[in-house]
């Protein structure tokens, strides 16, 4: 079988969608750390440092914002590293998807905001708290959970909320949804790896991404046996035996019988995307 992908030829091409996000999402970013009493850094618990915007987090840091950390889509791994848990501090543990960890979220947020109005004596004003994460990470789905009904809009696929969003928690707390935003110096990269990274942690769909038969290969290196268990299919760790058996297996085929591996690629990186897929 012809291999599809190489790391060292291909350039994928910036997108129109691309030098937008480039030139307005900073800002927005911006916006949010300066408006903020709280932020919100919403990071999927399975790619727990892929999805931390180290950038924004020394900003808000010597803002000294308060910084709260939520690890999200934990349905999807079987064990967190206390290790990763201890860096984090606050952090809370959520599953949108299973409704798990918002009231203790609600909680931390009322307790800090009490903190606010104590110290800073804003006992009239509104408490802003930010909500900030990669593209598909669950912010708006966490919003919606927090709020108690769909406000923010939500999509399977990374960049579906457009702008900044300012919704009421209650009298007291309203919060602001903002759109993923990948980190300005990662964004800008054409790098393979850059572009598998963004893929596989949700930031880039996988209807988008161009070469996905690349980003099944990095997956297979970094989370060994792990689509071979899923889909039942034995490949010694190769990503094009893979493609190849799973495509027959699904009939994904081209005239003469030819597997496509376009296809069966995108197949794995959408459940991979939309959490069928457990590490």
């Amino acid at each position: 079988m012809r291999t599809r992908y190489s790391f060292s030829s291909r350039r994928t091409r910036k997108t129109k969608n691309i030098r937008k996000q480039r030139k307005k999402y900073p800002d927005v970013l911006q916006e949010i750390v300066g408006s903020s009493d709280i932020i919100l850094e919403v990071l999927d618990a399975r790619f727990i440092e892929e999805t931390r915007n180290l950038e924004i987090e020394n900003k808000i840091k010597n803002k000294k914002k308060i910084l709260i950390y939520i690890l999200n889509k934990s349905d999807l791994i079987y064990k967190l590293k206390k290790k990763d848990m201890s860096k984090l501090i606050p952090n809370v543990l959520v599953s949108c998807t299973k409704r798990r960890g918002i009231k203790e979220l609600r909680d931390l947020i009322k307790k800090e905001s009490r903190k606010l109005n104590k110290s800073l004596e804003k006992k009239y004003d509104k408490i802003l708290v930010g909500v900030i994460g990669y593209p598909n990470t669950g912010k708006s789905s966490l919003i919606n959970l927090l709020v108690g009904k769909s406000v923010a809009g939500t999509g399977a696929e990374a960049g579906f909320t457009r702008g900044l969003q300012k919704l009421k928690l209650n009298q007291d707390i309203h919060l602001l949804d903002s759109p993923g935003v990948i980190p300005k110096k990662e964004y800008s990269s054409i790098k393979n790896e850059a572009l598998a990274k963004h893929t596989i942690v949700g930031g880039r769909s996988f209807s988008q991404i161009k070469n996905p038969e690349m980003v099944i290969d990095v997956i297979m290196k970094k989370f060994p046996d792990v689509l071979e268990k899923h889909y039942k299919v034995k490949s010694n760790g190769d990503a094009e035996i893979l493609l190849e058996k799973l495509g027959k297996k699904l009939n994904y085929l081209k005239k003469g019988g030819v597997v496509d591996e376009d296809k069966t690629a995108r197949k794995i990186l959408k459940e991979w995307q939309i959490g069928k897929i457990r590490v």
